[in-house]
């Protein structure tokens, strides 16, 4: 039902094509000029100053998208889980007042810290952890990736997390960071696979993950709000992870990892006979096609971040954000 940031994406690639073509990386050595190939070798993702540019610009564009409503604002800042977030919401507000945000807010970050790993191919990418002057104090955790050195920086995680949440990273004598390959089999469970098994934990539960509000406690709404008079409501949990999608995974200093992943849900109300489902807030209602008869699906995106030990051990998911990409009525 939702889209996986095709037009934003091809506009990149389109992009990327008439930069690439003319941009060769060299290195001056005594012997004469070395092509220095961004796949193989092992550098730093980002420079601090790049980094610190990148999280600005995100931020302006952030700001002037929402005080449009105008997803074409940010669109080269933004992707995967948070652009496809991002786009909805500004979607709705667009069609809820289409001469703007009278209630803009600029998101204004501080305190902000950069953890940037060395790693070899792309994607590079990097975490920007920072104090906002929304979301009261939870500290705002983006990951900012890209495909290519033609390419922005583009936001595609955005966690919000309990100061003592935010974990400490391994960081080698020079102040940089350890990317995790999404196949390692020395965590608990595969960064690749994380997605999947978190899909597979909210329909069937398990021993996967440690009991939270985002494991246990969801489960346990559901199951709440499943049956209620005259109406039904059905879930479907799916894996996100191609893509800007792909999970991404940090070692900590314990030897486990932080990682980011994404995952899609569905989640449809049904009307006995005779009944009918509430009238939704004006916001899904935007998002909404078809008729509402007898049911309304709701898609939802959402991206978390989990604490992925080292050898066994549950997994712990540790912030989560999510919102509606779109529904369906029937």
């Amino acid at each position: 039902m939702s889209r996986d940031r095709g037009p934003r994406k091809l506009r990149r690639l389109d992009r990327s094509a008439l930069i690439a073509a003319s941009l060769t990386a060299l290195s001056l050595t005594a012997s004469g000029c070395v092509v220095v190939h961004g796949e193989r070798e092992v550098l730093p993702s980002a420079t601090k100053a790049e980094a610190a540019k990148a999280l600005q610009q995100f931020t302006t564009a952030y700001n002037e998208a929402d005080k449009a409503y105008d997803s074409s604002l940010d669109a080269d800042h933004v992707s995967g889980a948070l652009g496809a977030i991002d786009e909805a919401r500004l979607k709705a507000g667009k069609a809820l007042s289409p001469d703007g945000n009278a209630a803009h807010t600029p998101l204004e970050l501080s305190d902000t810290k950069f953890t940037i790993p060395k790693k070899a191919g792309w994607p590079r990418w990097f975490v920007a952890d920072a104090a906002a002057n929304k979301g009261a104090t939870a500290r705002w955790v983006f990951v900012f990736s890209r495909d290519s050195l033609a390419e922005p920086w583009e936001a595609s995680y955005l966690t919000l997390m309990a100061p003592g949440d935010v974990p400490q990273f391994k960081t080698d004598k020079d102040g940089w960071a350890e990317a995790v390959p999404a196949n390692s089999t020395e965590l608990a469970v595969p960064p690749a696979d994380l997605s999947k098994d978190y899909a597979a934990y909210l329909k069937d539960g398990g021993n996967t993950f440690a009991d939270s509000r985002h494991t246990s406690g969801w489960r346990a709404k559901r199951a709440k709000e499943a049956e209620r008079p005259g109406l039904v409501r059905q879930y479907i949990d799916e894996p996100l992870t191609d893509g800007d999608y792909a999970p991404l995974a940090l070692r900590t200093k314990d030897g486990g990892a932080l990682v980011f992943f994404t995952t899609r849900h569905y989640e449809k109300e049904t009307a006995h006979s005779g009944a009918a489902v509430p009238t939704p807030e004006k916001a899904v209602l935007a998002l909404t096609t078809g008729e509402i008869k007898q049911s309304l699906t709701v898609e939802i995106v959402s991206n978390g971040a989990a604490l992925d030990p080292k050898g066994s051990g549950k997994v712990q998911i540790i912030g989560r954000t999510q919102g509606m990409t779109s529904a369906k009525g029937e």
